[in-house]
Formats: structure tokens, C-alpha cells, sequence
């Protein structure tokens, strides 16, 4: 059995599952994996479901770069999710910053909407759907800082808290895989401190985290609905509960 088939089998992951995957692949090299492998791995076990990654290119695609090709434009998100998008994925969702790609069973409907909001993980975003479908977000050796589903609780609840203000809406041109052209209007993320291990240690402490390791490399999963219900609460009490404070772990995203 192979190490990503049999951590996945140990996290209880459906095959039918709708999983989206974050990844930083430095520790996985160093147990000897290969990112191509990789992707064909994931892909293979959830062959009768629906496998995601996010494809963001917010560090290439800006005002002074304002397009963005389904096809062309990279992923600066890791190697594996360029490996994936580049030789595996069917469709990519159209988003100059926040991009994810997919194959499987349900792709086409969870990447499909993702241009027509001006925030980058609305309702209609991957990041919406995926906990309406009942859908499961996998980290391999990355921590809780990058999870961008917190984002769609942050646009949700208190959008003003945490994107810069509708006056600083962008314009962006976004071409589809068949080359139709798509404007897209976006309003960015603020660039602030935020605490997103405090829903890890939530997950953790009520059971719904799930845990286990390739070789030296931690591997977390959870349903994409518990977290958001969540992140939705924890914001409807205190709408600035993730800007994190002096001494707490953040990130700057």
C-alpha cells in the first residue's frame, strides 16, 4: 500500500468524498515522495468523488498584471498544486487571486460560480460550496494558518472587518480554458495578523479533528462544515475574533 493511500484510509476519507487539499511538499520529498505521484495517488483514490486544490496566483496577477488564463497563469501555492493543475485537473475556477482547481464528479459545479462575487471566497466560491456538499478539507505537512475556508466565515459575517473597502475594488480579465474572456471585479483581503489555530484547537477539543502521519509528515482533516460552522459563530459573537493579538500565532494573507 502506498503512504498516501494508507494515511488516507486511516483518516477515514470516503473515496466519493469532495476533498480539497492544501500541501507543502518539502517534508513529503524528504520521505521520498514525488509530487507527480502524489497527485496521481489523490486522484486515484478519490477517482468516484471530487478532488480540489487552490491554485492561487494573488502573487502574480495584480493591478499591474490585472489578467488571468484558466490554462497559463501559475499556482504559487506549491509544487503539488502545480503538478495537479498542469497535468490532472479538468477545470480551474476563474478568479484572478484565488483560483482552485478539480477533477471529479462534481468539479464542474463546485468551480463553476467563482467569478460572478467580488470577494474571493463567497458563496458561490469552492470555498462556499465545499461544506454545503458535505465536502472535507485534507492538510498535508501545512498547519492551520493556511486554511482558506476560514476566509468564506470572514466575508460571510464581517466582509468590511477583513477586505479593503468596495472603493478599492479591482478589475481583472480572466480567460477560460476554450478562451472566452471574463471580467471579474474583486475586492482584496486586508493584509492583517490572524489566529487561525484557535478552530484547530476547537476541532481538536470536540473530536473532529482528524490526525495521522507519512513518516515525519502531519496530515489533518476535517469536515469542511464543522469548521465553518465554526468560524461563522465564533464571528456572529466578535466579528474581529480572528485578528490575532500580540503573542498568538498568526498569518499575514
Amino acid at each position: 500500500m502506498s503512504a498516501i493511500r494508507g494515511a488516507l484510509e486511516r483518516l477515514g476519507l470516503a473515496r466519493d468524498a469532495a476533498v480539497m487539499v492544501h500541501s507543502a511538499f518539502r517534508g513529503l520529498a524528504r520521505e521520498g515522495l514525488a509530487p507527480q505521484a502524489v497527485a496521481e495517488e489523490l486522484c486515484d483514490y478519490f477517482a468516484s468523488g471530487t478532488l480540489l486544490m487552490p491554485t492561487m496566483s494573488w502573487r502574480f496577477v495584480k493591478p499591474a498584471n490585472p489578467e488571468f488564463s484558466e490554462l497559463d497563469t501559475p499556482s504559487n501555492t506549491g509544487i503539488l498544486t502545480e503538478v495537479f493543475r498542469t497535468t490532472l485537473a479538468t477545470a480551474r475556477s476563474l478568479h484572478p487571486t484565488h483560483s482552485v482547481a478539480g477533477i471529479g464528479r462534481r468539479a464542474a459545479e463546485l468551480l463553476a460560480e467563482h467569478h460572478l462575487d467580488p470577494t474571493p471566497c463567497s458563496a458561490r466560491s469552492p470555498f462556499g460550496k465545499l461544506p454545503i456538499v458535505d465536502g472535507w478539507v485534507l492538510m498535508l505537512g501545512i498547519g492551520m494558518d493556511c486554511c482558506t475556508l476560514v476566509h468564506h466565515g470572514e466575508e460571510t459575517v464581517a466582509v468590511d472587518i477583513y477586505l479593503k473597502p468596495a472603493s478599492e475594488t479591482e478589475t481583472y480579465l480572466c480567460r477560460d480554458r476554450a478562451g472566452q474572456a471574463h471580467t471579474v471585479r474583486l475586492r482584496r483581503h486586508k493584509f492583517l495578523p490572524r489566529d487561525y489555530w484557535q478552530f484547530q484547537d476547537r476541532l481538536a477539543a470536540s473530536g473532529r479533528l482528524r490526525l495521522t502521519r507519512i513518516g515525519n509528515v502531519l496530515c489533518r482533516a476535517f469536515a469542511a462544515r464543522e469548521l465553518h460552522r465554526m468560524v461563522i459563530e465564533t464571528l456572529q459573537a466578535r466579528p474581529d475574533a480572528i485578528l490575532a493579538r500580540d503573542g498568538q500565532r498568526y498569518r499575514r494573507m
